[in-house]
């Protein structure tokens, strides 16, 4: 096969140190499969993720978001990322708001103010069938040691509220959940404590991917499992490893704001995506 002779243009944006190589498909070109995918997302021969966001054409919304996992498996949602694209899609256009067409459904977008942008993800899934669980047991009450929540975001989320979040050794104990039988599609793994009223501590192991700095699904997530716990109202500080995000449990779903970050733009080389075919 020759050489491919047109480089591939990316993007590399952040949410609160949780990263992503954002790629524009809408005018066409190389389609990403997914050992392509991790071999972009490997931090030492390629480029490095949490996780790929391709932007492509939609008829229903102003783009449509497809997600990827560093492990090259596909997810429906990614917080951080659609809040990174948003505010990059507003600048383009000069939109106070739009919309995005993802596997969630479609999501609104607006300019917060301040730098901040926010995504409506939409209502959360609280059904064990939607989430999905492996069979019908109460989402509030997992029958899993430590007592979790389960809540659907458009991936599946596995939230523990412990004593103290940064005392777990979280390695070892996301990845030791993510893959629970309870969880036919593996799930994300949350640890969290309330610092104060309305103020939460939370860190994160997403599926597919590890430990992050910060997951915005992940944050709607554990608002939500907090509030059905009586823990804490329906909007609420949520602190993370990399900043802190807002988020609302409103009427028409869960809203997340934040600062998001657009770092470089770069080429991945015809030569280096040839060796990779």
């Amino acid at each position: 096969m020759a050489i491919a002779r047109t480089p591939l243009p990316f993007m590399k944006m952040h949410g609160l140190g949780n990263d992503f190589v954002v790629i524009d498909r809408r005018p066409g070109g190389l389609p990403l499969s997914a050992a392509l995918v991790r071999a972009i997302g490997d931090r030492h021969r390629g480029i490095g993720f949490d996780q790929l966001a391709e932007i492509l054409p939609d008829g229903r919304a102003d783009a449509r978001l497809v997600f990827w996992n560093a492990d090259g498996t596909q997810s429906d949602a990614c917080g951080n990322a659609t809040r990174c694209i948003a505010r990059h899609l507003m600048d383009e256009t000069g939109a106070p708001a739009i919309t995005l067409s993802t596997g969630r459904g479609v999501l609104a977008a607006r300019d917060a103010g301040g730098g901040l942008t926010a995504v409506n993800m939409g209502a959360p899934v609280l059904d064990w069938r939607a989430i999905p669980l492996a069979g019908p047991v109460d989402p509030e009450r997992l029958p899993i040691p430590g007592d979790p929540v389960a809540t659907g975001m458009g991936n599946p989320h596995c939230t523990f509220f412990v004593d103290d979040a940064d005392a777990v050794d979280l390695p070892a104990f996301g990845a030791a959940h993510e893959h629970h039988p309870l969880f036919p599609q593996r799930t994300n793994v949350q640890v969290a404590h309330l610092v104060g009223p309305d103020h939460l501590r939370m860190r994160v192991w997403e599926r597919g991917v590890g430990v992050t700095l910060a997951s915005g699904s992940s944050s709607c997530a554990v608002a939500v499992a907090a509030a059905r716990r009586g823990l804490a109202g329906r909007a609420v500080r949520m602190d993370l490893d990399g900043g802190t995000l807002s988020i609302d449990w409103a009427e028409d779903g869960v809203w997340m704001t934040g600062p998001t970050a657009h770092v470089a733009d770069g080429m991945l080389a015809p030569a280096w995506l040839e060796a990779m075919a």
